[in-house]
C-alpha cells in the first residue's frame, strides 16, 4: 500500500477535501473488478503527484455515508475536488492521462 495515498474517515475527508491542494479521490469496493484494475493507476498518480496532490481512496463498503453524500451510484468512481469544490468526475475504469489532464489545469 503506498504512503502517498490517505484511506480516511467522514471528518478526515472534510478536512482533507477542505486544504490547501487538489484532491484527487477515488470510491471504490474490494469486491469490484475494475476497481481492482484502476488501482495501480491511483498509485501512479499518488506517486506522480506527491506533494502537489492529495490522493485518497474510499472504501464504499466501509464509509458508506460518504459515498451517499456525493452519490456515488457506480464504483469505480474518481472525483476530483479543488477548494472544497467537485471540479470533474469520471465513473469507470479509464487511464491515467484523463485524470492528469485535468489535475495538471489545478497546480
Amino acid at each position: 500500500m503506498s504512503t502517498t495515498i490517505v484511506h480516511p474517515n467522514a471528518t478526515e475527508f472534510d478536512q482533507l477535501i477542505s486544504g490547501d491542494k487538489p484532491v484527487l479521490v477515488d470510491f471504490w469496493a474490494e469486491w469490484c473488478m475494475p476497481c481492482r484494475m484502476l488501482g495501480p493507476v491511483i498509485e501512479q498518480l499518488g506517486e506522480q503527484y506527491s506533494g502537489k496532490v492529495a490522493v485518497a481512496k474510499i472504501n464504499v463498503d466501509e464509509q458508506p455515508a460518504l459515498a451517499a453524500r456525493y452519490n456515488i451510484q457506480s464504483i469505480p468512481t474518481v472525483t476530483i475536488f479543488n477548494n472544497g469544490n467537485i471540479v470533474d468526475t469520471q465513473v469507470g475504469l479509464h487511464p491515467a492521462d484523463v485524470y492528469t489532464n485535468i489535475l495538471d489545469t489545478l497546480i
